[in-house]
């Protein structure tokens, strides 16, 4: 049959994982019920991962934990590895299963640039998350995503190196946008 599509619930998709059917490090995630496979990740995107996930770490500090290209357990359909997810708790609150829930996501974007304003900014805002960044490569510019309904954001903002952005959940401590980028 022509067009077909099975959808994967979570569980599914993490008995796939534990079976060896997918590996651990492939670089997928669920989203809508289908096992998206991700873009190989230049140095450009490590990078500015791992300058984001530094500078949020310092930001947030030890009552949240920074997860790099780690699962968020947001529903029976959706386990997404969001670049970078700022969870309350430390690493230990979070060893029994994935939280489903942060109070920032950030996805770093150069060729998925697409993706993340579209079928990530929706999943993001139907699970709720308040503070949505995307790390824009491709124009230099953080793209900020805020007030989630189950149709999307409805809060859309574009900041220039230049400028500082705060997360909503630690509104007091400003971030350069430039420190964010490569």
């Amino acid at each position: 049959m022509q067009g077909d599509l099975r959808n994967f619930s979570r569980r599914d998709y993490e008995n796939m994982i534990r079976a060896g059917i997918l590996g651990e490090d492939e670089h997928l995630e669920l989203v809508g019920g289908r096992i998206v496979v991700m873009s190989p990740e230049g140095p450009v995107h490590a990078g500015a991962i791992d300058l984001c996930a530094e500078i949020l770490r310092r930001t947030f500090g030890p009552d949240h934990t920074v997860r790099v290209q780690h699962p968020l357990a947001i529903d029976k359909d959706d386990e997404p590895e969001p670049d970078i997810a700022v969870v309350r708790g430390g690493p230990r609150d979070h060893l029994t299963e994935h939280p489903r829930d942060a109070v920032l996501v950030v996805e770093v974007a150069e060729s998925s640039l697409a993706y993340d304003r579209g079928d990530k900014a929706l999943l993001y805002a139907r699970a709720g998350f308040a503070d949505y960044w995307i790390v824009n490569l491709v124009d230099r510019r953080l793209e900020v995503l805020r007030d989630p309904t189950p149709g999307g954001y409805r809060n859309v903002v574009s900041l220039a190196v230049d400028e500082e952005i705060a997360a909503l959940a630690i509104p007091t401590a400003r971030i350069a946008v430039g420190s964010l980028l490569p």
